[in-house]
């Protein structure tokens, strides 16, 4: 008989009513409810695999984090072939362009939205605003279940499937699943369980972020100014507000937010600039460390890294969530493909594909963000001189700044193609794929999941 896991157990947060568990059998299980582990959700959406999104945090606390990210056109493009553009687009800013610039150099670049043949140059969005499109596109999947304030005690990979131990707040509960996705972040636990090593290091810097209004329109024109201490940037958002990225020493970073408001303010438009007037402060001013970190392997028998839980990157040039996008693309697409030609989804086989591709192309963002931090936050003068002769030749010849263009916006290399593969058919009937799920009747097993 089906067993059905308790709703008291499973905490007044899981996105779920009288759900059965045909013995507590999934496909692929996402550790994680962030927005990568959301949007490789959203990317198995019209696979027919039956998902859960496990969160150890409250619906509301992933939701509600004073942060935007700069987007970039791969980014718009994924979420256009995941049907979530249209909620998104409208309440998010466009860049007109982008300035970079190094300290008081008076040569700086202008990449326009011409340069890549896009609508614009960049894009940016609040955390809240992404992470509503992407919950109210999984709350409307009948194949996926999102559960909150659940963690996962205990996991055992088998050759045929992995076991895994979930605790809530009535107590623990068993499933078993074709496939483990760790999406649990930097600090990922389902990665240090599985001894999945790491190589990086730690920068001497921190990064500095906050919400401010300026007196005057910023117009959409994004900015990456670089200092001996570190890049600055300032990211326009809709309402007329903005949102720096700070880059400082750790001791300096902590001395600047620790400064009294008014001193705060005075130090950041010396940093700023006056070309937008005065500034308002609109959030408090929140720090965090600065490192580089990927993963020695993405995957092994049943279990797959995505995006934090797999690299992370200097702040500069704002790719850090934009790789982690990537990742849950090129996941869900490998993993349609798969499912189309009946192959184990937790096969080494299926999952060195992903690794295969994700893990080379971040390799060169990292190497990227990383030598363009070295080479524009010192003042050795070989290095000043070589960095300015590079500015000016992508300032007065296209190609190079075309080129730096589309590996920042992430239309170099291999791009995914979700839409192209939700177009295909996916067989039925006597030819239907096989998953775990399929192994039990009960529909009830696929209806459609709703708040309490």
């Amino acid at each position: 008989m089906p067993t059905k896991i308790p709703q008291a157990w499973l905490g007044s947060d899981c996105m779920m009513t009288n759900f059965e568990f045909p013995t507590i059998n999934y496909d692929v299980v996402i550790v994680g409810g962030g927005i990568s582990g959301l949007t490789l959700a959203c990317g198995l959406r019209s696979s027919g695999l039956l998902i859960l999104v496990v969160e150890a945090q409250q619906e509301q606390q992933v939701t509600k984090r004073a942060r935007a990210y700069a987007l970039s056109p791969m980014t718009s493009k994924i979420f256009r072939d995941l049907g979530l553009w249209e909620q998104i687009a409208p309440k998010i800013s466009h860049f007109s362009r982008v300035l970079l610039s190094d300290a008081d150099y008076p040569h700086r670049v202008e990449f326009c939205p011409k340069d890549l043949g896009e609508a614009a140059v960049y894009y940016c969005g609040e955390h809240g605003v992404l992470m509503a499109a992407l919950q109210q596109r999984v709350a409307t999947a009948a194949n996926i279940t999102c559960c909150y304030e659940t963690q996962v005690v205990e996991v055992r990979y088998g050759v045929q499937a992995a076991e895994v131990v979930l605790e809530g707040s009535q107590g623990q509960q068993r499933l078993q699943t074709k496939l483990v996705v760790a999406a649990d972040g930097i600090n990922s636990q389902i990665r240090q369980q599985a001894s999945i090593k790491t190589n990086g290091w730690a920068y001497w810097q921190s990064c500095i972020t906050a919400f401010v209004a300026p007196e005057r329109w910023h117009q959409n024109i994004g900015y990456e100014r670089f200092w001996t201490s570190g890049p600055f940037a300032i990211l326009p958002l809709p309402d007329n507000r903005c949102q720096i990225v700070w880059i400082a020493p750790h001791a300096e970073a902590q001395a600047i937010v620790a400064l009294p408001r008014d001193q705060f303010m005075t130090e950041l438009q010396q940093r700023y600039g006056d070309q937008m007037g005065k500034l308002t402060l609109l959030s408090q001013p929140l720090v965090f460390p600065a490192r580089l970190m990927q993963s020695r392997s993405y995957c092994q028998p049943r279990l797959v890294l995505l995006g934090d839980a797999a690299h992370c990157c200097h702040p500069v040039g704002g790719q850090g969530l934009n790789m982690g996008i990537r990742d849950a693309a090129a996941l869900a697409q490998v993993l349609q493909t798969a499912q189309q030609h009946r192959q184990d989804l937790g096969s080494l086989v299926v999952l060195k594909r992903y690794d295969r591709w994700r893990r080379y192309e971040n390799w060169v963002i990292l190497a990227f963000t990383d030598l363009l931090n070295r080479s524009f936050s010192n003042q050795w003068l070989p290095m000043v001189k070589l960095r300015r002769l590079v500015l000016r030749l992508i300032i007065y010849w296209s190609f190079p700044r075309r080129l730096l263009l589309r590996l920042m916006t992430g239309l170099w290399g291999r791009q995914p193609q979700l839409n192209a593969l939700s177009a295909e058919k996916v067989p039925n009937g006597n030819d239907s794929v096989k998953h775990i799920a399929s192994d039990h009747s009960s529909s009830a097993a696929l209806q459609k999941i709703k708040m309490n």
